[in-house]
């Protein structure tokens, strides 16, 4: 299954208002969109599992996908954490850098 890691970088981190874009977006996708934190695994359509995975400003996530329009599911969904889900940013680092 394809992954990609990418870093919270918005001020709230994985909050209510970023985990609905985030579910909204997954949902335009065919393709099965999984997110993991240290172990924990919760679907990319469930606003309630992303805000349970409580991803803070630095915390690394892994976004995985199968199926149909995996690849432009990926691409998006990382283009959207990468950007801080149009909010303010953080100036926390990622962790071990």
């Amino acid at each position: 299954m394809p992954s990609r890691t990418v870093t919270i970088v918005n001020m709230r981190g994985l909050h209510a208002r970023a985990a609905a874009k985030f579910a909204k977006l997954a949902g335009e996708f065919k393709a099965e969109v999984l997110v993991s934190k240290d172990g924990q695994t919760v679907g990319g359509r469930s606003i309630m599992g992303l805000m349970m995975l409580a991803a803070a400003p630095g915390t690394e996530i892994e976004i995985a996908c199968d199926g149909d329009g995996c690849g432009a599911a990926l691409d998006a969904l990382t283009a959207l954490v990468e950007d801080g889900f149009d909010e303010e940013l953080s100036d926390t680092p990622a962790p071990g850098k």
